[in-house]
């Protein structure tokens, strides 16, 4: 939603509906709330005190609170929930699709779900927890089982019977999901298809290629947005080890999934763990924020560490040359920069498949060559700085500018290589090890390229300066 939307129901809705509430017109601030879409309906009411927003909900219909309550973010959701009486609440369940079911149930406590559960039907028991027992972030985690599945030896004008039949009670009819006597999924159809078929045409007919498009419920969600991408789906069929369907995940699932990967990928880009709720920042507690941040900065610091001790193992040349200290910056910055560019590419081609990691090989030559090339840049460009340095600026007996300026700029040269190759063998190893690459892919990254290009600068200055 735009910024500006979003201010226009801070700044004129919202102060209006608490005014309401304030005044007990409960009942009004309902009907007001029926007029708009779900979505907004829930931003309505998570912007309220629970015990308020939860009067206002159940003033709708019960398929209006389900609508409501899948909008609203999963740990208000279930704060909201609890607030509920059980029948309250088992007459909501009833009205939510079952991948909706399940969201809801990992959210709730224990002891609301053992209420809940003996009220429903036994098939929607076993649904739930089903869906809730597989592991989240997997593709059985997000699917729903609300979907038509035909055999396919039966006719279009069969399909469409059941389709008028059984298509209500599903969340999507635009795909027909084919399977064998077996129930091993073999193939798909679009509505239009069967519909601008002849009748007595057999749905086996619609099948194209051999190659079935679907994924196993142990996928994670990356590989889902992969596929769904990839093979341009409305929904993408999840079938078990013996390629039996099971469900399927919606376009409207996999956006939400987008949402959560960027979220994810964002945060850890910048060494926040912990679990990634789709929460506003604002209702997260402080502490909780705090515990999520402080392990990795905890370690990058006790790494840098390392740096102050290697200033120290060269504190003779720092002493004897003070010119060095003046582009300590510009090597620090010029290093983490390109080690960041390096694992930014990285780290997108192997979200996108476009690598793998065991083509590390192919990967660091082509950074290789990239890091040559910038290096030679940057390296005339440190040169050429250094040599405008001021002749009033004493450098040291014996010592040219000459042999000050080839020497910085032989270790930035050196230091950008050096980054650029760590830069893109860590997200690769990372991903070798089953690890988020984006987990490493920045702070630490920084980190270690400041420790190896300190190592770097100050060893070559040595050397070639002989201090």
């Amino acid at each position: 939603m735009p910024n500006t939307e979003e201010s226009m129901v801070d700044q004129l809705i919202i102060p209006d509906i608490k005014e309401l509430l304030a005044d007990g017109n409960i009942a009004d601030v309902a009907k007001f709330l029926e007029e708009l879409h779900p979505s907004e309906s829930a931003e309505i009411l998570v912007s309220l005190p629970l015990e308020q927003a939860k009067s206002v909900l159940i003033q709708f219909e019960k398929e209006q609170q389900a609508d409501i309550l899948c909008e609203i973010p999963g740990s208000i959701q279930a704060d909201i929930a609890g607030l509920l009486s059980t029948e309250e609440l088992v007459a909501i369940v009833k009205e939510l699709s079952p991948d909706d079911q399940a969201d809801l149930f990992k959210q709730l406590p224990e002891e609301i779900t053992e209420k809940i559960l003996p009220e429903l039907a036994k098939q929607d028991r076993d649904t739930i927890q089903k869906l809730v027992s597989y592991p989240e972030g997997t593709a059985g985690s997000i699917m729903t089982t609300e979907f038509l599945a035909f055999n396919c030896s039966i006719s279009a004008q069969e399909a469409i019977k059941r389709i008028r039949k059984e298509g209500a009670s599903k969340e999507s009819i635009y795909t027909i999901f084919l399977i064998n006597t077996q129930r091993k999924f073999v193939g798909s159809v679009s509505l239009g298809d069967i519909i601008l078929s002849d009748p007595e045409v057999s749905l086996e007919s619609f099948i194209e290629t051999d190659e079935v498009v679907a994924i196993k419920t142990s996928a994670t969600r990356e590989e889902v947005v992969f596929m769904v991408k990839k093979f341009d789906l409305v929904a993408l069929p999840v079938i078990d080890d013996n390629g039996r369907l099971l469900g399927i995940i919606t376009h409207d699932d996999v956006i939400d999934v987008i949402e959560q990967e960027r979220t994810e990928d964002f945060e850890r880009f910048m060494a926040i763990t912990g679990k990634h709720e789709d929460e506003a920042y604002l209702r997260i507690p402080a502490w909780k924020q705090f515990l999520h941040r402080v392990p990795w900065l905890v370690i990058l610091a006790a790494f840098g560490l390392v740096s102050g001790a290697i200033l120290q193992h060269f504190e003779s040349a720092l002493v004897n040359l003070v010119i060095l200290a003046f582009y300590m910056p510009m090597l620090a910055d010029t290093g983490g920069n390109t080690g960041s560019q390096s694992a930014t590419v990285v780290v997108r081609a192997l979200a996108l498949h476009e690598i793998k990691p065991k083509q590390i090989g192919l990967v660091l030559w082509k950074e290789l060559r990239i890091a040559l090339m910038l290096g030679a840049v940057l390296a005339v460009l440190a040169f050429g700085r250094v040599m405008l340095t001021p002749a009033s600026m004493a450098v040291s007996a014996g010592i040219s500018l000459n042999t000050v300026a080839f020497a910085i700029s032989i270790a930035l040269g050196i230091q950008v290589v050096s980054a650029t190759i760590i830069g893109a063998i860590l997200p690769l190893l990372a991903a070798a090890c089953k690890l988020d690459p984006a987990l490493i892919a920045s702070p630490a990254i920084t980190t270690i390229v400041d420790i190896s290009g300190l190592f770097i600068y100050f060893s070559i200055a040595r050397a070639l300066l002989k201090i």
